[in-house]
């Protein structure tokens, strides 16, 4: 991801590098002449990273996944003080199935259970990944339900019948798997899948840079991908 960012950066005409580091690198020294810090860490990291952009003054694009709900408090702190977008998938054609998701579960509010299918490298440290979580969190909301009281997370065993406001979560680890999502929406006779393939990391990091444009003049503020594409 980060090669890949770089090379998106590169290729832009109203973007320079300042810097690019990794765990072992200067990240105080790699931020002192930068404008918008690119973040796709861990949580660890990017939390530490802020610190260093609250001080200098940096905004902040996260497409770091993974962070806990306390370390989602302390992003919303951070924002108090400098502009950040933070969005669980950067690429804009993920955004964009998001709002179709949001659409589509108001739409079959009845009668049709909803599955959440992912698929990632095998390296990938997180599960469900951050959009898969991200895609239930706007079918919930829609719905006018509360994810962390619906999700269910893989199953196993004699599990009884689904419940019908039950959200599930599947998780696919294997390969070089950039990233496939998956929504299902089954229904009696028929099934309505709404589903986003990643065959290259470069969505990411083009979409980092739009939110990195969003961000020029802000003060502060916690954002994401859907004020950065207007589709809020």
């Amino acid at each position: 991801m980060g090669k890949m960012l770089i090379d998106a950066v590169n290729a832009a005409p109203d973007a320079t590098l300042a810097a690019a580091f990794d765990i072992e690198d200067d990240a105080d020294a790699a931020l002192a002449q930068a404008d918008c810090l690119i973040d796709f860490t861990r949580p660890e990291g990017t939390l530490k990273h802020l610190e260093i952009c609250r001080r200098r003054g940096v905004s902040a694009v996260i497409g770091t996944t993974g962070f806990s709900a306390g370390q989602k408090q302390r992003i919303d702190a951070f924002a108090k003080d400098i502009p950040i977008v933070f969005a669980p998938n950067m690429a804009v054609g993920v955004n964009a199935v998001f709002k179709l998701l949001d659409v589509a579960a108001r739409i079959l509010d009845e009668g049709y259970d909803i599955e959440v299918i992912e698929a990632h490298h095998r390296l990938k440290v997180d599960a469900p990944s951050g959009t898969a979580l991200r895609m239930g969190e706007v079918v919930a909301a829609a719905l006018g339900r509360n994810l962390e009281e619906c999700a269910v997370y893989g199953r196993e065993g004699h599990t009884g019948e689904r419940p019908a406001t039950q959200i599930g979560f599947s998780t696919i680890r294997g390969g070089d798997i950039v990233g496939d999502h998956t929504v299902l929406f089954a229904g009696i006779g028929e099934r309505i899948e709404i589903t986003h393939k990643s065959a290259s990391r470069m969505p990411y990091a083009l979409g980092s840079l739009r939110a990195a444009r969003f961000l020029q003049g802000k003060k502060n503020g916690l954002f994401d991908m859907q004020d950065v594409l207007g589709l809020r």
